[in-house]
């Protein structure tokens, strides 16, 4: 192409706004895919890993191609039709997720990976290619091209620094996340007919069939149906009613089950796993005692509230690190904060800190749901932090998920019997002893616990120090610098 035929350079100020934009979309789309993907196969430290490596795939897809026809187009139409069509992809986004998300259930890392390619990567490897366009219509002068490159890939870091603490800290808090999506679309697509209008390359006719399109996307998008009554910062939350059981509903976050609640009855324990953490606590301390208590981790506080009412003037702790889920059980379970039932919003890490030393007679820790296991809530320094809260002597129970050859079981266990004098686990075994799955819960003291802790009647069975010691023989206890749970952990 002779130099008299290269198109116009855009205005430095718009060529760093197009930039600006297209990147940051790029990465508030890849942050609110792992979100919108949740509910359907879980949020672990693989499914956000897939996630995130299918939108740099889509990144470098982008540039490569981009540059490649910003050398054999007129860039400038290059540049409106990447925005237009950018758009369009952004709005199809959710409702790809949406049909495809629940046939994916229980299917994890490759439905994660599978699905994420399907809806980001398009939308992400077209948005990718502005910037190599743009740079290439900047470049008229071979001795500033270090400038303008440079400042063109500042400018699109600055906007994808933007997109990323925008989302996290403003967009995630103040809107359900398929509405943003929805905006990011709309955003990009006024962008592009807003370059394209003005100038001739995109003709009225074009433009008002971009319109109808966007607006038929729109609509799909926005009708899609969620799986979520309510997204919180941290969570996609649902109830299912249960008919056998008039008042009783099951709350979901994300796509588990998390706490069963008979509303006008908190002494009722469905799950199994709460029944041996009741019977433990209650062999633990027999009669009605009230107790002092810590629980990590709230739910529909169906624990916390049969503490409340099987032992009046019992006073609970319950960290939750979702105020939206504290807010959901208000609204829908009746929950009411007192004196003697507080919610703690924020990391248990961080939040535990608060509590004085020897405070506790019980610390639950009932955080792991589904595929969520908060990592550093396993640890051997964690560990030390609950046995600062305890007072001597007291009970530590923790609820834990996994399955056959159960590498997490047996890691958490060493490194329960690294810190606690006395360790049991209580859980099912099919006939002839060979360990189930799925729950269990572990039992843990500073000193000799009585033989009633573990005495459940709700059809578990107990190991107690001498068979978890074998149990866990081999297993390396987890620490605050090595805890890599969700590749210990067996899903089924």
């Amino acid at each position: 192409m002779a130099e008299r035929d290269l198109p116009k350079a855009l205005p430095p100020p718009a060529a760093a706004a197009l930039v600006f934009i297209a990147a940051g979309a790029v990465l508030m789309l890849e942050i609110l895919a792992v979100r919108l993907l949740a509910p359907y196969v879980g949020l672990t430290l693989e499914t956000t890993t897939a996630i995130i490596g299918a939108a740099l795939a889509g990144i470098a897809i982008g540039a490569a191609v981009g540059g490649y026809f910003a050398d054999r187009t007129n860039t400038r139409l290059l540049i409106v039709g990447l925005l237009i069509v950018g758009g369009l992809l952004t709005l199809l986004i959710v409702p790809t997720v949406r049909w495809l998300g629940p046939g994916a259930r229980g299917d994890g890392n490759l439905a994660a990976l599978g699905i994420t390619v399907l809806a980001l990567v398009p939308a992400a490897a077209v948005l990718s290619a502005v910037s190599p366009s743009v740079a290439h219509l900047q470049l008229h002068d071979l001795k500033a091209s270090g400038t303008i490159v440079g400042r063109l890939s500042a400018w699109a870091t600055a906007g994808a620094l933007i997109g990323t603490f925008g989302t996290g800290f403003v967009i995630v808090p103040l809107m359900p996340i398929g509405t943003a999506v929805i905006l990011i679309g709309a955003v990009l697509l006024l962008v592009g007919l807003g370059v394209g209008l003005g100038s001739p390359l995109l003709p009225s006719a074009a433009a008002v069939v971009v319109v109808v399109a966007a607006t038929g996307l729109g609509a799909l998008a926005a009708t899609a149906d969620s799986p979520c009554m309510k997204e919180t910062k941290y969570h996609c939350l649902s109830l299912e009613a249960v008919p056998a059981q008039a008042g009783s509903s099951l709350l979901k976050l994300d796509d588990a089950y998390n706490s069963y609640v008979k509303r006008d009855d908190p002494t009722y324990l469905k799950f199994r796993y709460t029944r041996w953490i009741a019977d433990a606590i209650d062999g633990f301390s027999p009669g009605r005692k009230p107790l002092d208590a810590v629980f990590v981790g709230g739910g529909a506080f169906t624990l916390p509230r049969w503490l409340q009412a099987t032992r009046p003037g019992s006073h609970s702790e319950v960290l939750e690190v979702d105020g939206g889920v504290v807010s959901f059980d208000e609204e829908h379970f009746g929950l009411r904060t007192s004196p003697g039932l507080r919610a703690v919003v924020g990391d248990a890490r961080m939040t535990m800190r608060d509590i004085a030393d020897d405070s506790a007679d019980v610390v639950v820790g009932d955080a792991f749901s589904g595929y969520t296991v908060p990592w550093h809530l396993t640890t051997t320094e964690w560990l030390e932090e609950v046995k600062r809260v305890l007072k001597p002597g007291g009970l530590y129970t923790l609820n834990v998920i996994d399955h056959d050859p159960f590498e997490f079981f047996k890691a958490e266990a060493a490194t329960l019997l690294k810190s606690f004098a006395d360790v049991r686990m209580i859980t099912i075994y099919f006939q002839g002893g060979v360990l189930a799955g799925g729950n269990a819960v572990m039992v843990a003291s500073d000193r000799p616990l009585p033989k009633a802790v573990s005495s459940t009647t709700a059809f578990g069975y107990t190991s107690l120090l001498p068979e978890v010691e074998k149990f866990a023989a081999g297993a390396e206890p987890l620490t605050d610098d090595y805890a890599p749970v969700d590749q210990l952990r067996t899903v089924e």
